[in-house]
């Protein structure tokens, strides 16, 4: 049986899970969260940039084969058939070029294939998934949705989905349980869960605060340039592994970018480059705002233009902190608040976290949060300081219905600003905004 757990954003997914998982004790239950990054054994010494500074990995630490075989022979006896089953799971998620790197430097895409193999070699009875197809390309998310099918038929597996993007309910769920407010509302088929939801209104951001972004005031140190961002004949690699190759980029001001591809085809990698976390990036021709990398900037120079949020920040902010002090982190451009903001900063970090529908979160603390209500405390991190260029990697992850139109309008509305720039990467076609001017799609090299 596979039923699927629903509910808005803080609706209390969590804790019904939670619950469950107490009143389940079994040691053939496996629980995947969206919150599991890379593990304890490797968060401890995780910070932003590190999946980038590949020098600063323990050379002990062992790579994706090696814990995955690890996991493998955990779970059972080494017989044909969990080979085969191995085997399987090898081609159907293309972990072989993963099996010799470090599980820290996995994109988003990839570590979600890595937890998921793992999982799956512990032959569970019961799998609970936490959001299972955020980060994931669409022909992985086609993929693993047969893969289910398959486990919940012929294996007899049972599955619990856990969902916030509700307008792709598998069509092999056999039930679905909405949570709404805390309350857990009878049970029901996945078309009637559909018919009696309300439909998605074509603007959540109100009049009134769609005009509050438009009249926020100007900066006095803002850049004026025609290219934003400019890369030529630009190569990253690590050992023998090519992640781009003699890629070629301008970005103009006043351009709104959508970047896509398939899970490691190095789209973080790139936009890695462009904020300045990628220590390879002064070693390549890119000019951003005019300004050749390198030529006596500081990556503080650069930041302080840019808003960015990303499935790697999400993961480095692991500080219970409240949830303001984390929106005000971004005036500072740092992971953490080392420095305090005066008053007139916190005023702006209430505005925009009102403008993301946080208002009674101001001192609730980060890690209280769920998953979705930290995304958006994020996104108004990045919005704080009135950007000039916005990078976005993944910014609707874990967000419900309602709240991805909410972000939606906010960035189409910013970018009607005056000197505004975007580049965008989402594996959902349908969560781009309907500003995006250019669009390019990176291949794996």
């Amino acid at each position: 049986m596979v039923k699927a757990i629903v509910g808005r954003n803080g609706s209390g997914k969590t804790q019904y899970i939670e619950q469950l998982r107490r009143q389940v004790a079994s040691d053939r239950l496996r629980y995947i969260a969206f919150s599991d990054s890379y593990g304890p054994a490797v968060d401890k010494a995780y910070y932003l940039q590190l999946r980038w500074n590949q020098h600063d990995i323990d050379p002990e630490t062992p790579n994706v084969g090696e814990l995955l075989e690890k996991a493998y022979r955990l779970a059972g006896d080494d017989t044909e058939e969990r080979r085969q089953l191995q085997r399987h799971l090898y081609g159907l998620f293309h972990m072989e070029p993963l099996l010799d790197k470090y599980v820290i430097t996995l994109s988003s895409g990839e570590l979600r294939k890595f937890q998921l193999t793992k999982t799956l070699f512990a032959n569970p009875s019961l799998l609970i998934m936490d959001n299972p197809f955020i980060g994931l390309d669409a022909e992985t998310r086609d993929q693993l949705k047969e893969l289910l099918q398959l486990l919940a038929e012929k294996q007899r597996l049972d599955i619990i989905l856990v969902l916030s993007k509700t307008d792709d309910i598998p069509t092999f769920v056999s039930e679905v349980i909405e949570l709404r407010n805390g309350k857990i509302l009878p049970p029901c088929s996945r078309e009637e869960y559909y018919n009696r939801q309300l439909p998605i209104p074509p603007h959540v951001l109100s009049k009134e605060r769609q005009e509050a972004i438009l009249a926020l005031p100007y900066q006095d140190n803002d850049y004026h340039t025609d290219e934003v961002i400019k890369m030529q004949q630009v190569s990253i690699r690590y050992g023998e592994r090519t992640i781009l190759n003699n890629l070629d980029w301008t970005v103009r001001n006043g351009e709104r970018w959508a970047l896509s591809g398939q899970n490691g085809s190095g789209k973080s990698t790139l936009l890695s480059l462009v904020c300045a976390d990628n220590p390879q990036s002064y070693a390549c021709d890119i000019t951003l705002f005019d300004r050749p990398r390198g030529s006596g900037e500081s990556i503080w120079d650069i930041k302080k233009h840019i808003g960015y949020v990303s499935p790697e920040m999400h993961r480095s902010y692991q500080r219970d902190l409240p949830a303001i002090r984390i929106v005000a982190s971004g005036l500072k451009d740092s992971v953490g608040l080392y420095v305090k903001p005066n008053e007139e900063e916190y005023t702006i970090c209430r505005f925009w976290m009102d403008i993301f529908g946080l208002e009674n979160m101001y001192n609730r603390t980060f890690m209280k949060l769920s998953s979705g209500e930290q995304r958006l405390v994020l996104l108004a991190r990045a919005f704080v300081k009135d950007p000039q260029l916005l990078i976005l990697d993944e910014p609707l992850h874990g967000l419900d219905l309602k709240n991805r139109r909410l972000v939606k309008d906010v960035i189409e509305t910013f970018c009607q600003r005056r000197n505004k720039t975007m580049v965008m990467v989402t594996h959902y076609e349908e969560e781009l905004p309907t500003i995006i001017t250019n669009k390019k799609y990176l291949t794996k090299s």
